[in-house]
């Protein structure tokens, strides 16, 4: 849901310089996780969303070789900066960020953490397919989340099923698989862009699946991993202690799965 009134909002259009602590939280977070993915990951890819139809604008048309450049001019997320009294600094006036990518998870995060200082200890948060967990369920066992294939354009096939807690859990799954556009001739491209080439991120990862202690860092990597090849996706995971699931593309148009060595013991046998 977009918020015309929000910090983020303010920001963006340059009524404010001052963020919030909300602000603050998520901007860390995509820091860490664009320096991980060596700037692959980048929140202020919003004015290459309009372009290409994943913003708030409708393009006419597909965009030139200029109208990419002009827009990179504003992404680089390296040159944003927020100071310890919460001053935010932007690339330039044009540079906008968009932390849809981490926001649904820390917003579970936000309720875990509402939860755990009220003293509830068992529960299951899930916002837009982003989980958190601690405890068991109600049937006293582990909680169990379905892990979808990617089939025909969209997730209609159960993958495999995790299993949870009672450890603090959180997982988090990204895939170009339901929101993609089509170019002028006729094939489609998914939504994660390339805040390096300014266009639609070429990866064989049709999908990442993270399991990280809190929620929006899971998010954040697994948007990451859509932007990078299996390899260097599943060495960042490593790198930070998160686990994960990759589907990617085959050669027959199916798909094939890697993952990092402890993923499998989160899944049902």
């Amino acid at each position: 849901m977009f918020n015309n009134g929000s910090t983020v909002s303010k920001i963006n259009r340059g009524e404010i310089d001052v963020a919030d602590t909300h602000f603050r939280t998520v901007f860390e977070i995509s820091r860490r996780v664009w320096e991980l993915s060596d700037g692959r990951y980048d929140p202020t890819v919003a004015p290459l969303c309009d372009l290409w139809g994943f913003g708030t604008a409708e393009p006419e048309s597909q965009p030139s070789d200029d109208d990419i450049e002009e827009a990179l001019c504003a992404v680089g997320l390296g040159e944003c900066s927020v100071g310890s009294d919460g001053k935010v600094v932007r690339k330039s006036a044009d540079t906008s960020f968009d932390f849809s990518s981490v926001a649904k998870g820390y917003g579970v995060d936000c309720i875990a953490e509402m939860f755990d200082r009220n003293g509830v200890d068992r529960y299951m948060i899930e916002i837009g397919g982003e989980v958190r967990v601690r405890g068991l369920s109600p049937r006293g066992r582990q909680w169990r989340i379905q892990v979808d294939a990617p089939v025909g354009g969209i997730a209609h096939s159960r993958f495999g099923i995790l299993q949870l807690g009672p450890e603090n859990m959180a997982v988090a799954t990204s895939g170009n698989y339901r929101n993609f556009r089509y170019d002028v001739e006729g094939k489609p491209y998914g939504h994660t862009l390339s805040p390096l080439t300014g266009r639609p991120a070429i990866s064989e990862v049709l999908s990442a699946t993270v399991l990280a202690p809190d929620c929006a860092l899971a998010d954040a990597l697994a948007t990451a991993c859509m932007t990078m090849g299996k390899g260097e996706a599943l060495d960042m995971l490593s790198e930070v202690g998160a686990e994960g699931l990759l589907i990617v593309a085959a050669p027959d148009f199916g798909f094939v799965s890697v993952q990092t060595d402890g993923f499998d013991a989160f899944m049902v046998k």
